[in-house]
């Protein structure tokens, strides 16, 4: 079993990424296999650098979500299946994820936050994470995602990745955490109905609240909150973690991925410091 020499690189791919979002339970299996040969060429470059991978649930756990409001707690016969369902969906495209990530000869090995995080009025109070640490230790490449979990308090309910990323932070101690959307960053308005609208290549936590609504939601069903919780939740993650730089760009510009994760001080898309 090696050692860590490093850190790891947090990487998640975006859900609106990685299905049609506007489609329920439709993959975009054409991207999903060029990212994942975009991070082994990248880890082909790099072998003894470290990543943990993430990946949104998109159009397969978020319908199901909100059509048994899972988010906001979990009781009766009804409410269980629908969070059974709800895991049983999100994993079928987690498990598309990890065949591409395999075939593409990344050592990608599965870890569903569903066993392992416990929360509590929505926010996770415990996580398991030696498997996941034997898993960096062994030069694999641990791969999570937008879940459901058991709440104390709500009886069940649903982590983002983000969730679990900012969970993880305090234990691994990141320098880079990447989310990977379809929108190329941050922009100074909607970039999809403004095509003027122009990238902002970096920004502080301080320039956020005159940025609500350009970051609006994402596009289709979200029941994690949209762009705008995501980058909030990666800002709280900044004020308790200052050395961290938060990077937003797109994963829909072929061979972006790989030349962030050779080089994550690249100028590409978005990134946010305190």
């Amino acid at each position: 079993m090696s050692v860590m020499t490093e850190a790891p690189h947090f990487l998640k791919l975006g859900g609106s990424l990685i299905t049609a979002k506007y489609q329920p339970l439709t993959p975009r299996p054409r991207v999903i296999e060029r990212l994942a040969h975009e991070i082994a060429a990248a880890r082909a470059g790099h072998p003894q650098r470290p990543l943990l991978l993430s990946h949104g649930s998109g159009s397969y756990g978020h319908a199901l979500g909100r059509r048994y409001r899972t988010r906001q707690g979990v009781s009766g016969a009804e409410g269980w299946r629908g969070f059974a369902e709800t895991a049983h969906i999100a994993a079928q495209l987690h498990r598309l994820v990890m065949a591409a990530l395999l075939r593409a000869g990344v050592p990608a090995f599965s870890l569903p936050p569903s066993a392992l995080v416990h929360c509590r009025l929505g926010e996770i109070v415990a996580f398991t994470a030696e498997p996941l640490l034997a898993a960096l230790a062994a030069g694999l490449v641990p791969v999570v995602y937008g879940d459901v979990a058991f709440d104390a308090a709500r009886g069940g309910g649903i982590v983002s990745t983000e969730q679990v990323l900012a969970a993880l932070t305090p234990l691994l101690q990141p320098q880079h955490i990447s989310l990977v959307g379809v929108v190329d960053g941050v922009f100074d308005a909607d970039p999809i109905q403004h095509p003027a609208a122009r990238r902002l290549p970096h920004l502080t936590t301080a320039q956020l609240p005159d940025l609500a609504a350009a970051l609006g939601g994402s596009h289709g069903i979200d029941v994690t909150g949209g762009m705008f919780a995501k980058v909030t939740a990666m800002a709280d993650l900044l004020a308790a973690h200052p050395h961290l730089r938060i990077h937003l760009l797109s994963g829909e510009i072929p061979g972006q991925v790989q030349r962030h994760l050779a080089d994550p001080d690249l100028a590409l898309g978005t990134t946010l410091t305190r």
